[in-house]
Formats: C-alpha cells, structure tokens, sequence
C-alpha cells in the first residue's frame, strides 16, 4: 500500500446513486484564502474540477492547496470529513498523506549527510550489519527503491496481522532477512521495508527518535504546526475519517493499523497547507544545502544505465511541458498527491479520505495544466478553434479554410479516417486546456492538454503570422 498513480494500476470505483447523492449534499469548499495569485475564474475552475471529482468517484472530501510564485495562493476544502454525524471538510484539518512521508524520512538522511554521520554511499551494515547483503546495498538505493528488499506491504488492504503492533526490528526480521528480489541497483521495486530500514539508520546515526528528528530539522522551521504521526495513533475527532468500499458498495471506515506498521514509510498526516509549506521550502532549497536538493531530484540510474524516473522518496518527470517532482501516498482511508515544478515555482496538493481511489490524483494533475494557461489575450479564441477542429476530427472532417496548403495535404483523407476511428470512440472531453506557448520556426506553437476519463492527450499546433495553422497533430499524453 502506501502509494498510488506511479507505481501501480488503481481499480477506479464509481459511486453508487446514494453515495453521489450524499457527496453533493455536502459538496460546497470551505474557502479560506484566495489571493491575488488566483483570478475569480480560475478558483472557479479548479472548485468545479474538484467537485466533480468527488461526485463522479464517490469519495468524501478533498483538501487542496495551490501554490504559485512560491507562495500559497488557494486553500480549499470540499465535501464531507465524517459522515455520521456528517461533518464538512475545512482546509484546516489533517489527512494522512501515506508514501509522501518518505520524502521527509530521504530529507533527514540528506540532513545527516550534511553533518558527517553518514553517506548516501555507505553500506547499511555500517548501521545494521546483520540484514541480507547488508555489505553490499548502499543507503542511496534503499531510499531509491533499487536495494532488492521485499516489500513488505504491497496489498492494497489491511491484513488481520497488521491491525496489531509491531516494531521496526520486527519488520525487519520478517522482510529484510530474507533473499533480495533482485542483485542491488539492478531494478527498480518499489518497497517500503526500505524506508523502514533507513528509519532505523536515521535513529542510530543521529541518535534521536525519528519524529523528534523531523521536528526539530523541517516542521519546527517551516511552521508546520499541524503535523501528526498517525503511526501512534489514528487522527482525532476534529480530522477526517478514513472511508473504505468494497467493490461499489458503501463506504465503510476504514480500518486503523496498528502502531509500527507505517514507520518511516508513511506516518504523517498534517494539512494540505503544512505539505505546500513544505514544498515551497523545495522550490526555495531553503533548508538543506544545494547539492543535497540536487541528490533528492537525481534519477537513479540502474547499473545498466536505464534511468527509473525515481530519485530519493520522489518521482521525476515532465508534466505539461515542465519538470515535475511528484509522489502520491495511500494509507487505510487516504489517498494523496504532491506535484512540485520547482523552476515555476508552482505546487499543487491533493488530500483526501478514501483509500483505493484516483480522486486525489485526478484533483491535483487536473488543476496543473489550469496554472500554466497563457495570459495571451488571443487564448480564448484560440483554444475554442482548437477544440472545433478536435471535435471535426472525431468526424473526420476539418474546416481546410484554416489551415495552409502543407497542412491540408497532410489532412488526406485517409488521415481523417485514422484521426476519426481512433478519437471518436472517446466521446466529449472532459477538459481541455492550453498549457504551453511559445515561437518554433517563425511560427506560434501551442499545446494542449485534453483529458478524457481514461485516457490523455496532448494536441499541438503551429500557427503562422497570418492566422492559418501549418500543424495540427494529436499524440498520446504520458
């Protein structure tokens, strides 16, 4: 468990007419903050994104935090926390946020580095010699997920024996004694007992309770005031309740597991304003020292050379044409989502109280493209051309007035037929967005974002000085 959308296919629950009924009963944000980051329109469109987000998947509530220029531009919060009594969601109160804990647990390693207690190359033997191969598998690829341990929860439930407590130690006898899954730094598997075990090593190297640690390191300085380790005990009366469902059934509250099981790899819960705080500390280096933030968003590279898009607790990647450090998290009853683009200094949260479910994902990735729309006055316009021609191709028809001699050449019609077979089937979009814009070859290029319920695209055109289009091509988005 622990995490979502990178590392594994997500069963995608649809409510049943109760559940949506109750959703929108209580679907109303809890606004707290709107600044001038954030026009009337926009906080419009990510309201609406978010709420039909929880009406379509059934899942209770979302908090949400948008961040630009560096700074915390939108709160909100939407639906219900609790549902007997119901009870709405309010920005102020704490979700768990599931496998985004382990960046703050690579975060203290980095810490420990900077103070000379240990290396990202050092051997775990140095720390816990008695663990497979442990003189062989480096820190660096326990917090990149290329040391071999076997995961030692990669169930998408609680089973009996986690409802019980247990120690790290315990984890470890059980997990990281047995054979590797694979010779270290050759793949890439994703495995909590990695974060465990570099828990341990964090507590011996620095010689501090782990949480006392991140404390005095990251919340303490960063004002993080709301974080809590769920590890000890389940979230208090004024947080959410985590909802379950079986299938399409009712929600249910999930179960709670027992102290010790989500140690280092998934402990915290805190506000989705305390989690912006933190990665806006990201996008400013703030904390640690420069190199330690290039070691955070580094891809590890197997001994093969292939790149694992992974670097130390967070994903790497591109989204809407810029670079992306991401991570989603899932515990009993949470789901989350972070997604930082530090050189636009733009961040976006996405918390919510339903585990096994992609509405925290579908939140967070939906309102990125909304942030990097185009302040060109001709936007407008040109995004509803746009999606007229996306709409004729689904037809296989094109209004040929628009476009150049090349680009009509390149729309034969046996061209039109393919665009037509493969795009129609996907019905209307659910949205579509500009989310790039920029000159190529004395041409303007734009880019478009177009989501559909299953599936992305990326749309792209080339228009010359006098208005017609040279391109209008259509890919799939990754």
């Amino acid at each position: 468990m622990f995490q979502t959308r990178e590392f594994m296919q997500r069963f995608i629950f649809i409510a049943a007419v109760a559940a949506a009924l109750l959703v929108a009963s209580t679907i109303l944000g809890q606004e707290v903050l709107a600044q001038d980051g954030v026009s009337a329109e926009l906080k419009a469109k990510i309201d609406k994104l978010a709420t039909d987000a929880l009406s379509q998947s059934g899942v209770p509530s979302a908090s949400i935090a948008v961040v630009r220029d560096g700074k915390i531009v939108y709160l909100n919060a939407y639906g219900s926390a609790r549902l007997d009594p119901k009870v709405a969601a309010a920005p102020g109160m704490r979700y768990s946020i599931g496998s985004i804990s382990k960046q703050f647990t690579a975060a203290a390693v980095l810490f420990l580095q900077e103070q000379g207690k240990l290396s990202l190359d050092d051997k775990v033997s140095k720390f816990i010699p008695d663990l497979t191969r442990a003189n062989e598998v480096t820190i660096r690829e326990l917090l990149s997920h290329t040391s071999g341990y076997q995961d030692y929860w990669p169930q998408d439930y609680v089973m009996p024996m986690m409802l019980k407590p247990v120690t790290a130690a315990r984890i470890m006898d059980m997990w990281a004694r047995k054979p590797l899954d694979f010779d270290p730094g050759t793949k890439w598997q994703y495995s909590n007992t990695n974060y465990v075990i570099a828990g341990a090593i964090i507590q011996k190297a620095s010689g501090k309770p782990l949480l006392q640690f991140l404390r005095e390191k990251i919340f303490v300085p960063l004002g993080m005031s709301s974080v809590a380790n769920i590890d000890e005990k389940r979230l208090g009366d004024t947080d959410p309740t985590g909802y379950l469902r079986y299938a399409l059934g009712p929600l249910r509250v999930a179960p709670k597991e027992g102290p010790g099981w989500l140690f280092a790899a998934g402990e915290l819960a805190m506000t989705a304003e305390d989690l912006a705080k933190w990665n806006i500390s990201i996008m400013d280096q703030k904390l640690l020292k420069p190199n330690s933030y290039r070691e955070l968003e580094r891809e590890m590279q197997l001994v093969n050379g292939l790149g694992t898009r992974y670097g130390l607790g967070v994903s790497l990647g591109t989204e809407a044409g810029h670079r992306a450090v991401s991570h989603g998290g899932e515990v009993s009853g949470f789901t989350a989502e972070s997604v930082v683009f530090p050189d636009e200094r733009v961040s976006v949260v996405a918390l919510t109280n339903q585990d096994a479910a992609s509405a925290s994902g579908d939140i967070a990735h939906g309102i990125v493209p909304l942030l990097f729309e185009t302040n060109d006055p001709a936007t407008p316009a040109k995004l509803e051309q746009a999606k007229k021609i996306f709409e004729g191709l689904q037809h296989a028809t094109i209004d040929r007035s628009l476009f150049t001699e090349n680009a009509n050449a390149y729309f034969s019609e046996q061209a039109l037929q393919d665009f037509a077979s493969g795009l129609g089937p996907l019905g209307a979009p659910k949205q579509f967005t500009q989310v790039r814009q920029g000159l190529r070859g004395g041409m303007t290029l734009r880019v478009y974002l177009v989501r559909f319920e299953n599936k992305s695209l990326r749309a792209w055109t080339y228009e010359m000085p006098d208005g017609k289009l040279e391109q209008y091509q259509i890919a799939v988005q990754n």
